[in-house]
């Protein structure tokens, strides 16, 4: 990979040059707040969600000039709300905070990427809400930055052969960082221990297969993974157990050939019962887009019709087990919709598509909760790699 060199912070506020589209919104881990790219006419910018009180409320954060659609807002634990800039092939980072009517802004100072095929991206919001952190892919490399909470800037941590996306914390402590790393023409997902600098293996499933991590609960230790696997050529749903020796499984109600199907949020608390996790996905299909919400433990699909204005794939489950789908409308630019954890039988997804009309019918109580683990319990052993047995014994409930 062609090095990424640091750049100090600077007082200046160069202009942004990005592109794409922005994205709907981000989280933090606590769900405390929300910081996504707002709309104003033809104008985009940052605006941050607060969402931890009894009503949810947006604080818009502008800076001098429009900010480009491509660039990226993350929401720090303090209620700053961390901008990543591209101007050329330098990617600046700055804190903005509200000052009244003004915008506060602190320069981080910046990370260059020379080569002309390399990009940096943020990586999701890390547990505590106190650091972030982003990923610079090169040509044969991919390294993990931290962009805020170091003490100088921009700080290089890790350097992973092969070309790395994704991204899920699989500690409370923001130190095993797994990523899908894609060498020797397959995708497999290592962990990177971000305090010794080392890499290992966490998805193995088939020698020749792509296995992708989609989420992950560092709770209960429960995966979501892709893995063309069990169908070659054809991605399959699947979950495992951060040092299970079991095989990873690939449920039967979660192959949806005519829909696309995204998890996005995983129920916390759940320690030592994995299977009792609340899992909420994102399904996009001819009928729209609906909230499908799934236990491992089931053997079914649950749809939930969704808010007007769903800020869609984004949401988190309460440890008392609700689901906050966050929505913006012109009557309410700033929304949640709690939903409580649902495992009523009355919109599961057999072979047909989901109910058009009405909520639930059924909607019970919140299951039990285990204890939370001691903060000071110490960080957990490294991560057994998930193997699949042979494909005769998959399981598919």
């Amino acid at each position: 990979m062609t090095a990424c060199a640091i750049e100090p912070p600077s007082t200046e506020g160069p202009g942004a040059d990005g592109g794409g589209p922005a994205a709907a919104c981000v989280l933090t881990v606590d769900g405390a707040y929300g910081a996504r790219l707002a709309l104003d006419g033809d104008s985009w910018f940052p605006e941050r969600w607060t969402l931890d009180g009894p009503e949810p409320y947006a604080v818009p954060l502008p800076g001098n000039q429009p900010e480009e659609p491509g660039t990226e807002v993350q929401p720090l634990g303090d209620g700053r709300v961390l901008i990543h800039r591209l101007a050329e092939r330098r990617h600046l980072f700055s804190l903005l905070y509200p000052t009244g009517p003004a915008t506060g802004e602190l320069p981080l100072g910046g990370v260059e990427c020379p080569g002309s095929g390399d990009r940096l991206t943020l990586l999701p919001p890390a547990p505590g809400g106190l650091r972030a952190y982003a990923l610079a892919v090169g040509p044969r490399s991919s390294v993990v930055w931290l962009v805020a909470g170091g003490a100088f800037g921009p700080e290089r941590l890790a350097e992973v052969p092969g070309r790395c996306s994704g991204g899920g914390w699989l500690d409370g402590a923001g130190r095993m960082l797994a990523l899908d790393r894609e060498l020797d023409g397959c995708t497999k997902t290592v962990v990177v221990d971000l305090e010794r600098g080392e890499v290992s293996p966490l998805l193995q499933i088939a020698e020749h297969s792509d296995d992708r991590l989609l989420l992950a609960d560092p709770d209960s230790g429960l995966l979501l993974i892709s893995s063309d696997a069990p169908s070659p050529g054809q991605e399959r749903l699947g979950w495992g157990v951060v040092g299970s020796t079991l095989p990873v499984r690939f449920p039967e109600c979660l192959r949806l050939p005519d829909r696309a199907v995204t998890p996005f949020a995983i129920q916390p608390g759940q320690v030592l019962m994995p299977e009792n996790c609340g899992v909420a996905l994102r399904v996009d299909g001819a009928f729209g887009t609906w909230v499908g919400i799934w236990r491992p433990a089931e053997r079914r699909l649950t749809y939930l019709p969704v808010p007007e204005g769903w800020l869609a794939g984004t949401g988190l489950w309460t440890r008392e087990g609700a689901l906050r789908l966050p929505y913006a409308t012109r009557d309410t630019p700033c929304g949640v919709l709690e939903l409580p954890a649902f495992q009523g039988e009355s919109r599961t997804a057999g072979g047909q598509g989901p109910a058009l009309e009405g909520a639930p019918a059924k909607v019970p109580e919140a299951p039990g909760q285990a204890p939370e683990p001691s903060p000071a319990q110490p960080l957990p052993a490294r991560p057994v790699p998930l193997q699949q047995a042979p494909l005769g014994r998959l399981v598919t409930k």
